[in-house]
């Protein structure tokens, strides 16, 4: 489904159901110079649904940088244990900037979301692309060794959250230690290959029993989405 590029105020005619702030902010890693990244979920009208054309599933503007999801495409990305959608349903209380009702109701259902396979596939996944990244760097451009840090923070990050989200069944969004995270992150921009044994520890991890279910239980939110179907079934 495409993914359509709208004006900022564009987004507010839309029925957002739940937004906030995520990324480097919602982490602890922000510095000065971050942009600050914002990520929700919004309903399409129902009506949509039902032409020649399905109405686009995601919405993308740049300033500021702000994602939205349409509903299902959401479910669907949570399902998979995406990381970056996952976390927009366990945000600290603070960051949320939308929330409707229905957005309450979402929030209320996340674990069930979860799954133990598609957690370790979906973090150590990323974590390993990330790796990739870093060791593919040419280590003489400044651009690219400054890449490189994000790319090594990124993916301590993954791997911490994946880990303990697949030991405790909990998302855990803002880190506990985050100036060690940055700090190993410049280390291993500096040494890449000091990740490997890091990878090599979480994969034995995510092989030992966790607190996660083997498969998501989709009934809630398939129940959930109808809900929002029925919502706005009938345009304002």
């Amino acid at each position: 489904m495409p993914r359509t590029q709208v004006p900022f105020a564009e987004e507010a005619t839309m029925h957002v159901l739940l937004s906030g702030v995520v990324g480097s902010t919602a982490y602890g890693l922000a510095h000065a110079d971050s942009d600050i990244d914002r990520l929700g979920l919004f309903a399409a009208p129902t009506v949509e649904f039902h032409g020649l054309h399905r109405p686009a599933e995601s919405h993308v503007s740049t300033a500021p940088d702000r994602t939205l999801h349409e509903a299902a495409k959401w479910c669907r990305l949570a399902l998979s244990c995406n990381p970056t959608a996952s976390e927009l349903a366990w945000l600290p209380e603070d960051l949320y900037e939308v929330r409707t009702p229905l957005g309450d109701e979402l929030v209320a259902i996340r674990r069930s979301f979860l799954s133990a396979r598609a957690v370790r596939n979906s973090y150590l996944g990323y974590a390993t692309q990330q790796f990739r990244k870093l060791t593919t760097r040419d280590p003489g451009d400044p651009r690219s060794r400054a890449q490189g840090a994000k790319n090594a923070r990124h993916l301590v990050r993954l791997l911490e959250q994946g880990l303990a989200l697949h030991e405790t069944g909990e998302v855990t969004v803002r880190l506990a230690e985050p100036e060690r995270v940055r700090e190993l992150g410049e280390h291993l921009a500096e040494n890449p290959a000091d990740a490997t044994p890091l990878l090599a520890d979480a994969e034995q991890r995510f092989d030992r029993p966790g607190a996660l279910p083997d498969a998501p239980d989709e009934a809630p939110a398939e129940a959930w989405l109808r809900a929002v179907r029925a919502t706005h079934l009938t345009p304002a």
